[in-house]
């Protein structure tokens, strides 16, 4: 069916597009929209915007977590059904901590994605505007986010930025 890659900075309003999006069509298909998230809770502040982004989605939604087995979740998904995929910065620190071979995961990710019969919103970070990270981690993981990022684009059928809790449609070039 395609998906659509919402990008936006920290706190842009990318993951409350995707959620309105997928809550409308959710409501047009006559179907519940499912939640896949990625984050791991490690801590008291991660429990709560995690528990903050359950509040806002609201009981009408099926969470699915999926923080390392992202394909199996996509690959649960049938046809009719709704879905974000929120988000996919987080499920490439789990990779990338898992000490997997980013390589491989992507390419099966790809793969889950453009198999998938569902309507699907991937929520990413863009990461690339700031400073240099400081530290060979950080940059190799703001790298490989950028990676990402562009093979994502590259396989959806649109994608979007959300900066300030504004749109922009985002056009191959």
């Amino acid at each position: 069916m395609g998906f659509t890659l919402v990008l936006g900075g920290a706190r842009s309003g990318k993951s409350r597009y995707a959620q309105t999006m997928a809550e409308a069509a959710a409501q047009d298909c006559c179907t519940r929209p499912i939640a896949i998230v990625t984050a791991q809770v490690y801590d008291e502040e991660m429990a709560q915007r995690v528990a903050l982004h359950k509040h806002d989605r609201g009981d009408a939604w099926e969470t699915v977590e999926a923080p390392l087995d992202l394909c199996g979740a996509i690959n649960g998904l049938k046809s009719g059904d709704v879905a974000v995929i929120d988000c996919m910065t987080l499920w490439l620190t789990n990779i990338l901590l898992a000490e997997a071979d980013f390589a491989v995961e992507i390419d099966r990710l790809l793969a889950s994605l453009k198999a998938s019969p569902a309507m699907i919103w991937i929520v990413s970070n863009e990461v690339g505007w700031g400073i240099v990270p400081d530290n060979a981690l950080a940059r190799r993981f703001r790298d490989e986010a950028g990676r990402l990022n562009q093979k994502l684009a590259e396989a959806s059928e649109q994608a979007v930025l959300v900066v300030a809790g504004m749109k922009l449609d985002l056009a191959r070039v």
